[in-house]
C-alpha cells in the first residue's frame, strides 16, 4: 500500500462510517480531496474494508454492533417479504461493517425481471427504479425504497437489485478471503441467533 492509498483509505473510512457512502464514491471523492488522481491511486476495497473496520473499533465500537444487527433484523423482514425471489443480502450489513448510515442491498433473483416490481405494486410499496453496477460489473436494474426501522428510529435505504435466477450461481462465490460474499435468508438467520447468543 503506498502513502497516497493509505491516505485515501484513511479520509474515505470516515465517509463511509459516518455518512454511508459507497466504497467507490467514498474513495474518489477523498482522492479529489487530496489533490490525487489516477485509478492507480485508489486503494482496494479489500484495503478500504480493513480501515473501515478499524476505524468502527476506535469510533463506533459501543454503537456498532447495536446498529448493525437493527440493519439485519430489518434486511431479515424484507428478505422473508420477497422470499418467492431468492434474497440474499450483500455489502456492508452482510460483511459486518455497517452502521446506522448504511443501506441495506438486497440481491433477488427472479425468473422474471418485472416480478419484484409487481409484488412490491401488490404490496403497496414505493419504490423508485433504477440502474446500478452489479456484482458482475454489468448493469442491473435496481428498486430502491425506504423502510422504517423501529429499532433506530430512522428511515433506511433498502436496493433491490434483480439479477436473473441463474445468476445465483455466481453470486455464490467466494472472495479472495474463502469469505461468502452475499448471504441467504437462513445465512441471515445463523447470524442473527450467533450474535444474539
Amino acid at each position: 500500500m503506498t502513502d497516497e492509498q493509505h491516505e485515501i483509505a484513511a479520509q474515505a473510512a470516515r465517509w463511509v462510517v459516518e455518512e454511508g457512502l459507497e466504497y467507490g464514491a467514498a474513495k474518489r471523492r477523498a482522492a479529489k480531496l487530496l489533490g490525487l488522481s489516477g485509478r492507480g491511486a485508489l486503494p482496494s476495497n479489500e484495503l478500504l474494508e480493513e480501515v473501515v473496520r478499524d476505524y468502527i473499533a476506535v469510533f463506533c465500537a459501543d454503537t456498532q454492533p447495536l446498529e448493525l444487527m437493527a440493519l439485519r433484523r430489518l434486511a431479515l423482514i424484507w428478505m422473508e417479504r420477497l422470499s418467492e425471489f431468492r434474497p440474499h443480502l450483500g455489502g456492508a450489513v452482510w460483511h459486518g461493517t455497517a452502521t446506522k448510515n448504511s443501506d441495506i442491498y438486497l440481491q433477488l433473483f427472479c425468473d422474471d425481471s418485472k416480478s419484484a416490481e409487481i409484488a412490491l405494486i401488490d404490496q403497496n410499496v414505493r419504490y423508485v427504479p433504477r440502474t446500478v453496477t452489479g456484482f458482475t460489473g454489468e448493469s442491473v436494474e435496481a428498486l430502491s425504497v425506504h423502510a422504517f426501522c423501529a429499532e433506530l428510529n430512522q428511515d433506511i435505504g433498502v436496493h433491490l437489485m434483480i439479477y436473473d435466477f441463474d445468476d445465483v450461481r455466481g453470486a455464490l462465490r467466494v472472495d479472495a478471503h474463502g469469505r461468502s460474499p452475499r448471504g441467504d435468508t437462513r445465512a441471515l438467520r445463523r447470524l442473527l441467533f450467533q450474535e444474539s447468543s
